[in-house]
Order: C-alpha cells, then structure tokens, then sequence
C-alpha cells in the first residue's frame, strides 16, 4: 500500500510541474509586465505635461485678467477725476 500512494503522490507531483507556465509563456508574461509599465510611464509624462501646459495657461489668463482690471481701475480714476 505504500509502495501505491509513493507512486500515486510522485505522479501527481510530476503532473503538476508539467502543468505549469512554459518558458513562452513566462517570457509573455514579463513582456506585458514590460509594456504595461513602459505605458504607465507614458501616460504619466503626458499627464505631467498636460499639466504644466494648464499651468501656463492660467498664468496667462490671470496676467490678462490683471492688466484689464488695471485699465479699467485706471479708466475709472481718469474719468472721477
């Protein structure tokens, strides 16, 4: 009987090593690891520069903003006096 389940417990442990990933597999695996990460990077430096670009612009817009407020204020002030 022991003879029987040493058999039975090699053959399942053979079987379930040869179930396993092939090195095919592993090598795709990594690769979309690979790819996924490189796309991450990616999208981050896009969302950084998306970022400053909206950064600019609104440095832009308060500098208009201030300018047209100046004038106004200065319209003002020529036009009480």
């Amino acid at each position: 009987m022991k003879k029987v389940l040493l058999f039975s417990a090699i053959a399942l442990m053979t079987t379930l090593v040869a179930c396993g990933p092939s090195a095919e597999e592993r090598a795709a695996a990594e690769q979309a690891t690979a790819d996924s990460i490189a796309a991450a990077d990616a999208a981050m430096v896009a969302a950084e520069a998306a970022a400053v670009s909206a950064a600019a612009a609104a440095d832009t817009a308060v500098a208009t903003m201030d300018s047209t407020v100046s004038a106004i204020v200065d319209t003002i002030k020529a036009a009480v006096k």
